[in-house]
C-alpha cells in the first residue's frame, strides 16, 4: 500500500514537475524523471494524478496561484496608474527571480503544442486581462491616463511588455536578447530597468494625441 504524501511533499512534487516541464516541455517531460526529482515512486505520482496532462495542469495551477498572490498584493491599495505600474514591475521582477521555472513554463505554453491550450490561455490570461483593463478604465475616468486610449488594447500591450520582461529574466533566448540590446550587466540592474520601463509607460499613458 502506498503511503499518503504530506501537503509539504505534494508541494515538492509539483515543484519537481514545474522544473521538468519548464526544461523539457510537455511532450518530452518524463513522469519517471519527475518522480525521481521528488524522491517518490512513479506509482505514488499516479496515485494523485490520473495522467501526465492532469499533472501538468496541476503544476500550471500552482504557478497561477503564486502569480495571483503577487498580483493581489500589488493591487491593494489602489493608486495612480503609474504608481501601480511601478509596484507591479518590481513585484514581477522579484517573482521572475524567485519562480524562474514557472515563467519558463509559461514560455513553453506560449510556444504552443500543448493539449487544451485554448482553455489554459483563458485560465491564465483571464485574471490579468480583467485586472489591467479595469485599471486602465479607472485611470481614464479619473484623468490620470489619456482619454483616447482603448483600455483593452492598452492592457494587452501593457501585459505583453511585462510578460516579455519576465521572459528576459528567465528564458535563455530572451536573456541573451536582453544582453544584446542593453549590455552584459543589465540583469543586475533591476531598479534601472524599472525606471526606463516606467518612462515608456508614462509617455504611452499620459501624452494626448492632437488631431487635425
Amino acid at each position: 500500500m502506498l503511503k499518503k504524501l504530506t501537503e509539504e511533499k505534494l508541494t515538492e512534487v509539483l515543484g519537481a514537475g514545474i522544473s521538468e516541464f519548464a526544461e523539457h516541455g510537455f511532450h518530452h517531460a518524463s513522469m519517471s524523471a519527475i518522480a525521481g526529482r521528488a524522491g517518490i515512486s512513479v506509482g505514488a505520482l499516479y496515485k494523485y494524478y490520473a495522467d501526465k496532462e492532469a499533472f501538468f495542469l496541476a503544476c500550471l495551477k500552482k504557478c497561477m496561484k503564486d502569480l495571483d498572490r503577487v498580483l493581489m498584493e500589488v493591487v491593494e491599495p489602489r493608486d495612480h496608474l503609474l504608481v501601480y505600474a511601478e509596484r507591479l514591475i518590481e513585484a514581477l521582477q522579484k517573482h521572475a527571480r524567485e519562480q524562474r521555472d514557472c515563467i519558463r513554463l509559461y514560455n513553453r505554453l506560449a510556444a504552443g503544442g500543448i493539449p487544451g491550450v485554448e482553455r489554459l490561455v483563458e485560465e491564465i490570461e483571464g485574471l490579468t486581462a480583467k485586472l489591467y483593463t479595469g485599471f486602465m478604465e479607472t485611470a481614464k475616468r479619473d484623468g490620470t491616463a489619456r482619454p483616447d486610449m482603448d483600455a483593452g488594447l492598452f492592457a494587452f500591450f501593457f501585459d505583453n511588455l511585462l510578460m516579455m520582461m519576465q521572459f528576459s529574466y528567465t528564458c535563455d533566448y530572451y536573456r541573451e536578447r536582453f544582453r544584446l540590446y542593453c549590455g552584459e550587466d543589465v540583469l543586475g540592474q533591476d531598479a534601472y530597468v524599472r525606471e526606463e520601463l516606467l518612462k515608456f509607460f508614462r509617455s504611452a499613458f499620459t501624452v494626448s494625441t492632437v488631431n487635425g
